[in-house]
């Protein structure tokens, strides 16, 4: 090679080693030193437990709604006419609007006793803050007919149906039987309606009263044929109190003590259906 072209060579490398070295001090953005950032710009991070919002109160408890349907009334007997107009009986065939009911040999008239009870009976639920809904407003009208108070529960939307009355049979039978509709018609008879009634029968022995030793077995009684019971579409027993025919059982239902009594024991075998 010629003197002037080593000289271009050499000029040219210069040239080259001079840009390699001011691109290699140039930072690239992967090297580059992040800018620094002051207290101010930084996000805070609070160290603080978070603290639940309070839970919303429960929902108050709708009240039990309960119907009481004292038997028969006093006025049944001046309209014989009115009391005897068949009805529905819930399984097909009819029966009469409803009786007059029995009495004592004194005289004392079961719906006296039946209407006197279920005040009792229904205050000592208001008291527990039942609502208490009564099939008939006084003990002197007529009425209402048996297929009226099959219907009431499911008018009042009711947790359980219980019908008060006292039995009238042979003097020398006694105690209380608690009824209820079987073969059952729907579900509400299947076996809530069991359930009210055996708890009913509890109570009612817890409270010192003897189970019928003429009707039903152990203080309970199947039946078909009360209207009342066949058409309730919720839970719903009847109450047969004592007969009213044995001088002894006479002379409880016709005391307010003996009255008392029978409200007491029948309020909590609806309580304690009502709590199960």
């Amino acid at each position: 090679m010629s003197a002037p072209s080593r000289a271009v060579v050499v000029l040219l490398a210069g040239v080259l080693l001079a840009g390699c070295g001011a691109a290699a001090s140039a930072p690239t953005a992967s090297t580059a030193s992040p800018a620094p950032v002051s207290v101010s710009d930084a996000v805070p991070v609070s160290t603080a437990v978070p603290v639940p919002a309070p839970a919303a109160p429960p929902a108050p408890r709708a009240r039990h709604v309960v119907v009481l349907d004292p038997g028969h009334n006093g006025g049944n007997a001046r309209d014989r006419a009115a009391v005897n107009a068949p009805v529905p009986d819930g399984r097909g065939g009819t029966k009469p609007c409803n009786t007059t009911g029995t009495q004592t040999d004194a005289g004392y008239p079961e719906h006296a006793f039946n209407w006197d009870l279920a005040l009792r009976v229904r205050d000592a639920l208001t008291a527990k803050g039942v609502t208490v809904v009564m099939t008939r407003d006084d003990d002197t009208g007529v009425g209402p007919c048996v297929d009226v108070r099959g219907a009431a529960g499911e008018q009042a939307d009711a947790d359980a149906v219980v019908s008060l009355h006292a039995d009238g049979s042979a003097p020398g039978n006694r105690g209380f039987h608690v009824a209820y509709s079987d073969p059952p018609l729907n579900a509400a008879q299947s076996g809530p309606a069991h359930q009210l009634s055996a708890d009913l029968r509890d109570a009612l022995r817890a409270g010192g009263f003897a189970v019928s030793d003429y009707v039903g077995t152990d203080g309970l009684s199947p039946r078909r044929d009360l209207a009342g019971l066949n058409l309730s579409t919720r839970p719903a027993a009847l109450v047969e109190c004592a007969n009213m025919r044995n001088a002894a059982e006479a002379a409880l239902v016709g005391s307010p003590a003996g009255r008392a009594r029978y409200a007491a024991a029948i309020a909590a075998g609806v309580e304690a259906f009502l709590n199960r």
